[in-house]
């Protein structure tokens, strides 16, 4: 599918990351990331931009965000605003930039 988005002409791809979620919840972190990190390579060979989404919340975000080479943009709305209505809307913002913080 990524190879038939850069010959599409597009210049960037969103990983659908339910599946990921869901595996992760489950506690099969390695395997969930795995077809993953295959897309982000492959995009990554093909000059594409990578973009995510769906599922991400402050459980599963920081695992993702380290094993995926060159992930540029998360999207992630409902699990934000659910932990905003708990936690405040400036304190989750600070929590979900540091699950994207790049170790090192």
């Amino acid at each position: 599918m990524v190879e038939g988005a850069k010959a599409t002409g597009t210049d960037r791809i969103e990983l659908y990351t339910e599946a990921y979620a869901h595996q992760y919840a489950l506690g099969n972190k390695e395997e969930a990331i795995a077809p993953y990190i295959r897309a982000a390579e492959k995009a990554n060979e093909l000059g594409l931009g990578i973009n995510a989404g769906h599922d991400l919340d402050l459980q599963n975000l920081q695992y993702f965000a380290q094993h995926i080479p060159g992930l540029l943009e998360v999207s992630i709305g409902h699990a934000f605003i659910c932990d905003a209505i708990y936690l405040g809307l400036e304190n989750t913002v600070q929590l979900y930039k540091r699950q994207l913080k790049k170790e090192g």
